[in-house]
């Protein structure tokens, strides 16, 4: 969270030309696998409804703070269509995270 408010805090940020929304979806991505482990007490942990709803709303609400606070920061704006992005991404990393618990726990139950 603290690298997304960083670049949110530059007027520019630096990111190759072209539409920003696939770089929101991955730093979103990460955003998310790090809220849901730290919900979920680390890795490999299986996680539940619960738990990835609760790292869900908690990275969506960061990204809609994290939109506010790009309408204070000279040269940037809030868009709708990068909160799109964000959310997406935050799924992405959710489900990651929901697969993993999975898989792990499936190659314990092997041994």
């Amino acid at each position: 969270m603290a690298v997304i408010f960083y670049v949110s805090s530059l007027p520019q940020a630096p990111i190759p030309p072209g539409t920003d929304k696939p770089w929101h979806a991955i730093g979103y991505f990460f955003c998310a696998v790090v809220v849901v482990r730290a919900v979920a007490g680390g890795l490999p942990r299986r996680i539940d409804a619960r738990r990835g709803g609760l790292a869900i709303a908690i990275a969506v609400a960061y990204a809609v703070s994290d939109e506010i606070h790009q309408t204070v920061v000279p040269g940037r704006s809030w868009e709708r269509a990068d909160l799109i992005a964000d959310t997406i991404g935050v799924c992405a990393g959710a489900a990651a995270c929901w697969a993993w618990g999975i898989i792990a726990q499936a190659s314990r139950d092997e041994l």
